[in-house]
């Protein structure tokens, strides 16, 4: 497995596996994937994981302010595609998200994660991150299984040392 800086050809396994995710509900409030030009626009850093040619998974970051107070503080998003679940994607793409973000000088990393989605919370933990709260009923599902219900997301982040 090579990781390495998405690129535009990328863009059509980018939003699969982002799709993907969201079919099971527990990856986010969002509803449909990001085409290339918004992943693009999106994040400040954008890495996928990639075996025999085939993307296995992406992560990176993205601010989460423009107020320049803010500029060292960035939201991650990690995704692996459902064949490569189990196989260590998830924790190579967040682990070099880590120490990338610590040599751009960014120093907390961010995370929101539904409190059903174990096997991303137990990856976060793993990669140096600790669980800073839960906001309770933040927003109502919009789609899926768990349409109209109303979810919390536990806060995580990572602090540079």
């Amino acid at each position: 497995m090579d990781l390495r800086l998405a690129r535009p050809d990328d863009g059509p396994s980018l939003t699969a596996i982002q799709s993907d995710g969201l079919a099971g509900g527990q990856a986010s409030f969002r509803e449909d994937a990001l085409d290339w030009t918004e992943f693009e626009a999106g994040f400040d850093h954008l890495l996928v994981a990639e075996d025999a040619g085939r993307v296995l998974g992406f992560a990176g970051w993205a601010p989460t302010s423009a107020r320049p107070v803010y500029a060292g503080v960035v939201e991650v998003s990690t995704y692996v595609a459902t064949t490569a679940v189990g196989r260590g994607v998830g924790r190579a793409l967040l682990s070099h998200v880590v120490a990338q973000s610590e040599v751009q000088g960014i120093w907390t990393l961010v995370a929101q994660i539904f409190p059903e989605n174990e096997a991303s919370l137990a990856l976060h933990r793993s990669c140096g991150f600790r669980v800073v709260g839960t906001r309770e009923r933040l927003g109502r599902m919009p789609y899926g299984p768990m349409a109209g219900i109303w979810r919390d997301v536990v806060m995580m982040e990572r602090r540079a040392p």
